[in-house]
């Protein structure tokens, strides 16, 4: 009982934190936002839904879901088969290198942000880039040309690859790693081979490492604002400054100073990426209990 009672103090003093920091960050400003959206333009006084009609029939309002949905065509599928590939190449070596692999791995993670960014712009300007024999031969002389609208979802879906992959490569090869080294035994005694192996019981095994994987990815993908707003200004106004829905909130919010559109569109992105999250969990079983 005491031994019971003391794990049951331990998890409370973990979750109490989580929760008001929840409450802080996540609740609080969801429900300010909830009320900002039913206010009138003005700022004062009961809008209805006038801020979500606002914010729906914007001409650029289906556009920048359609480029976030165009990044995710490109980039999640890229991404799935790249970590998942990798984590297991990892995960079949028994070389003493496998730790230097796995910094090499991670190293492009800790560039991630604003430094990751500008090593990109330096890599996409011909005029600059180590690869400009490359971008030569493809025709682009300027950044300009490089980063054309029609080329921004390959340009971000590799940006977002190159930032994230290596650290979801070592969440994944963690996942491996849990799976009892018995059962590939087992089946290879049985005559699987290496890729039976993988097919029917690693990959099976770290579903729900794959689930998190892809529900954080899309959330993200769903978040995207620097990439286009900095290549925007980059490029002097070639990409459109509502490219993404984020974009266009920062736009209603400081540039129209409609803040009750602003606060209607974040809760339609915010319903928009729960449904999907709902989606997820619930087909892939990612939180459900295993024995």
């Amino acid at each position: 009982m005491m031994a019971s009672s003391r794990q049951g103090r331990g998890g409370l003093s973990l979750l109490v934190p989580y929760v008001v920091l929840l409450a802080v960050v996540g609740i609080v400003p969801t429900g300010y936002a909830i009320y900002q959206s039913f206010l009138a333009r003005s700022g004062s006084g009961f809008g209805g839904i006038s801020a979500y009609h606002d914010a729906v029939t914007e001409f650029q309002f289906a556009s920048s879901f359609a480029h976030i949905g165009l990044v995710l065509a490109v980039w999640l599928p890229f991404m799935v088969i790249g970590v998942m590939g990798l984590a297991l190449m990892l995960h079949g070596q028994r070389s003493r290198l496998v730790g230097v692999y796995r910094f090499i791995y991670y190293l492009p993670g800790a560039l991630a942000g604003m430094g990751n960014f500008v090593l990109w712009l330096f890599l996409l300007d011909p005029v600059n880039s180590p690869v400009r024999p490359i971008l030569s031969w493809l025709g682009y002389s300027t950044l300009n040309q490089t980063a054309e609208p029609a080329h921004l979802p390959v340009i971000i879906a590799f940006m977002l690859f190159f930032q994230g992959a290596g650290t979801w490569i070592l969440v994944i090869y963690g996942g491996l790693n849990g799976i009892p080294e018995e059962l590939g035994e087992a089946a290879t005694i049985d005559g699987a081979s290496r890729w039976q192996v993988t097919r029917w019981i690693k990959l099976p095994l770290v579903r729900p490492w794959i689930a998190y994987f892809v529900l954080l990815n899309v959330a993200y993908a769903s978040q995207l604002f620097l990439e286009p707003q900095v290549l925007g200004l980059a490029t002097e106004g070639q990409i459109s400054p509502q490219w993404t829905p984020n974009q266009l909130v920062y736009t209603f919010a400081f540039q129209v100073f409609d803040v009750p559109a602003a606060a209607a569109l974040s809760v339609i992105l915010l319903a928009i990426s729960l449904v999907i999250g709902v989606l997820i969990t619930t087909r892939t079983g990612l939180f459900s209990n295993r024995d």
